[in-house]
């Protein structure tokens, strides 16, 4: 399998079940609570090591005794922590609130943030790079990695060349409405030279990709929802899972679909067997 490179967060979410739906200014019971891995880097990383790959994952933690958890729940997944940094202050933790119909509120309790980019990653080899991170200061490293390897991004950010990446990947509700009419030319602008194909998920209704001369979309199927978290996050993963082995777009977003939708089906990220049906 390939060697991916994973750029994101990894956090300690206190997950709430709510017997009722949230709303403002309303006392709501809670059906449980528990501590769970979660980060947009740590949901992407994991779904990939399950599918086979070696997943580095480029992310920091703090000096607290939550990264001493986090460290080692990332590597029980079997995921390659040298590239995580440690650094002063806090770890980043949130709490996520899960309705009865399976939707999700965050809460950023603490944010864990490097002084500057991870120029790290320059010097880590990989078939692919994952970007999953609003900071603006990446698009250097990004245009050296993408000299040698696949490089998906993930947007927002959406000012003009801060993501040179070969894909971006966008959730329609994050997108403003100008993207949303012409994401190839948005995401081209975005990407740069090097752009490739922009995709644009779509919650329930699947999701759609829009390259120079294609668009291709692919519906979801019907599932029951238990949990919305990390949808995202290993809709991304399958993509770059499909991409890195060199299946076309519809076969990749097809996969990406699909995997995105099994996970809204489970509390919390999907299984390794689970995972492994998918393949």
């Amino acid at each position: 399998m390939a060697r991916i490179v994973v750029v994101g967060s990894v956090a300690q979410d206190e997950v709430l079940t709510l017997r009722q739906p949230l709303r403002a200014g309303c006392h709501l019971d809670a059906a449980g609570q528990k501590l769970r891995l979660g980060g947009g880097g740590a949901n992407t990383a994991i779904p990939l090591r399950h599918a086979g790959h070696h997943v580095i994952l480029v992310a920091s933690v703090g000096a607290d005794a939550v990264a001493d958890w986090l460290l080692a729940r990332l590597q029980a997944e079997g995921i390659d922590v040298s590239a995580v940094a440690r650094v002063a202050g806090d770890s980043t933790r949130s709490l996520v609130m899960v309705d009865p119909g399976g939707e999700r509120t965050i809460v950023n309790l603490r944010r864990c943030r490097e002084a500057g980019p991870p120029r790290r990653l320059s010097s880590l080899e990989a078939d692919a790079v994952y970007v999953r991170t609003r900071d603006l200061d990446l698009a250097g490293l990004l245009t050296e990695a993408g000299t040698r390897s696949l490089v998906v991004a993930h947007v927002p950010p959406l000012e003009a060349g801060s993501r040179p990446a070969h894909v971006l990947v966008g959730s329609e509700p994050d997108l403003p409405p100008a993207f949303l009419a012409d994401p190839w030319s948005a995401g081209r602008s975005i990407a740069g030279e090097g752009g490739r194909l922009v995709v644009v998920t779509r919650g329930p209704r699947g999701a759609e990709a829009f390259g120079a001369s294609e668009r291709v979309a692919a519906p979801a199927p019907a599932v029951a929802v238990v949990d919305s978290t990390a949808a995202g996050d290993v809709f991304a993963a399958g993509l770059v899972h499909a991409l890195v082995l060199g299946r076309p777009t519809r076969a990749a977003l097809e996969t990406a679909v699909a995997w995105g939708a099994t996970t809204v089906a489970c509390a919390g990220l999907p299984s390794r067997e689970t995972i492994l049906r998918l393949l």
